[in-house]
């Protein structure tokens, strides 16, 4: 019989969680620096290349890989020799560890979860409670894989009931574009086929855990059905050219991982969870004789790639920009910004918005006349720091309030990640506004650019509240022109053209 002790559950939740906020896994790290070199797409290069130099400074400086520290999802393998010496409950124990985690003083997380999510959406302030998932096994041992799950790769995530003579390849591959761009690929594709509903969303969110080894399959050869559906769905994925970030390229995906369950024979549920280039997870084991040891990896394996501005980036003043300089930007230029650019994210721009319905006047310091508006919650800031990590939100999500933001308040551009809706993109283009890019999955880079902050308004909001950043050659894309030219949709378009073309 096997004893953990409540301490030890805590406390290895709490250290496995702070370690993935800035250690990516190794098997991710060593197959992005395979797709960098493989990648022929300046722009999808430029990207991966961010990706692969903000993980090494999160790694070195043990700060978060992205602003978005995820909800927490908890795995238990609970072996039926073990019993637990613990005045807590098991949900009790693994929120404690979260809390513990997310508000450590010397690498605090953002705090992303909300209570009464139908309703107020009131910020839980520690990223309680935890989503934990229970399983009884044989065995002397607590099997335990945390992860921290991004919502942006999320809130992609598909699930459907096909007919049981459905292709589930063509049904997943038909899925990728439709995600677009805010699960910032490449990352690895989670795919449950069987079960009933809620069994496959839960296979394919637990695949996830599992490490990229695709090329291994590719060199033995598949097994079985599933293994020919992982090989199948990642050639024909990547062979759609949507690349990085969305921008085009050769890599979207860098591995599949499927895991299947018997089903009613009038049943074909499948479902899919994209991860993103946060990705972050860990596994470990307790058997009684204390916390886990998590021993740190070595720098050296990390990939040589050092990220460097592009010899044609344009610099930019934002406290001198013009209409008329924004529209001689085209899709896919790149732009290094200075400057002041103010921040916003959903709960700022229904603020806005439920002002101007009201006829009240902006809060002070909320001028955006002829300014840029960034997209963004950034981490808390550490001992020194300006700011923490502060890579992009997902732009959609500000879609709805775009054409209010444009006509009410003299804003000249947006700051996000990923693609814009089609009335989003018209907007733009009727009032010659410009939506700018930067890395998804480069936060820690993002923020060195930033040299000061300072709150402006709607403070309660934490995260969310409308800050003001001076920024220093911040690295961005022109993702939609003053025309209404998306890169999001060129930049794939032509490179699954010419990708068709040497196969």
């Amino acid at each position: 019989m096997t004893t953990i002790q409540q301490e030890d559950f805590i406390s290895s939740i709490a250290e496995a969680l702070q370690f993935i906020s800035y250690y990516h896994p190794i098997d991710f790290i060593q197959a992005m620096g395979e797709a960098w070199q493989r990648e022929e797409s300046p722009a999808a290069k430029d990207a991966i290349a961010q990706i692969l130099m903000n993980s090494r400074m999160s790694a070195l400086g043990k700060r978060p890989i992205c602003q978005d520290t995820g909800i927490v999802v908890i795995f238990l393998k609970i072996g039926m020799e073990v019993r637990w010496e613990s005045t807590l409950s098991i949900q009790e124990m693994a929120d404690e560890g979260v809390r513990r985690a997310y508000l450590h003083p010397d690498n605090k997380l953002r705090a992303s979860v909300l209570s009464d999510p139908a309703g107020k959406r009131s910020n839980t302030r520690d990223n309680t409670p935890a989503v934990v998932h229970m399983e009884v096994v044989p065995g002397s041992h607590l099997q335990v894989t945390v992860a921290a799950k991004g919502g942006g790769s999320e809130n992609k995530s598909r699930f459907a009931n096909l007919s049981p003579s459905a292709n589930v390849a063509d049904w997943v591959v038909e899925q990728l574009p439709t995600m677009g761009a805010g699960w910032c690929p490449p990352g690895m594709l989670g795919v449950g086929i069987g079960g009933t509903a809620e069994k496959a969303m839960l296979m394919a969110k637990e695949s996830l855990m599992e490490p990229i080894n695709i090329h291994t399959l590719r060199e033995s050869g598949p097994r079985c059905r599933a293994d020919e559906l992982r090989l199948e769905i990642m050639e024909r994925a990547n062979a759609l050219g949507i690349g990085a970030q969305g921008l085009g390229g050769l890599t979207t995906l860098l591995d599949v991982k499927i895991k299947e369950y018997p089903t009613h024979a009038a049943s074909l549920p499948v479902a899919i969870i994209p991860n993103c280039a946060a990705t972050r997870h860990l596994h470990f084991s307790l058997d009684g004789s204390g916390p886990a040891q998590l021993p740190p990896p070595s720098i050296d394996q990390w990939p040589d790639v050092e990220w460097q501005p592009a010899a044609d980036a344009r610099k930019v003043n934002l406290d001198q920009l013009t209409a008329e300089e924004t529209q001689a930007w085209r899709p896919g230029d790149t732009l290094l910004l200075s400057g002041k650019l103010l921040t916003g994210r959903d709960a700022a721009h229904k603020r806005i918005a439920d002002l101007y319905a009201a006829g009240e006047a902006l809060p002070e310091g909320v001028d955006l006349t002829n300014r840029m508006i960034y997209y963004v919650g950034p981490v808390d800031p550490v001992g020194d720091e300006v700011v923490g990590p502060a890579g992009p939100t997902t732009s959609t999500r500000m879609d709805s309030f775009t054409e209010l933001m444009l006509e009410k308040t003299g804003l000249i551009g947006m700051v996000g990640k990923a693609e814009r809706g089609p009335a989003t993109i018209e907007s733009i283009k009727k009032h010659r506004s410009v939506y700018l890019i930067a890395v998804g999955g480069a936060a820690y880079l993002v923020a060195k650019a930033i040299k000061k902050s300072r709150i402006v308004a709607f403070e309660e909001l934490g995260m969310e509240a409308i800050y003001e950043f001076e920024v220093e050659e911040m690295p961005v894309t022109v993702a939609v022109d003053s025309l209404g030219d998306s890169i999001h949709k060129s930049g794939p378009a032509a490179w699954k053209t010419e990708i068709e073309s040497h196969s």
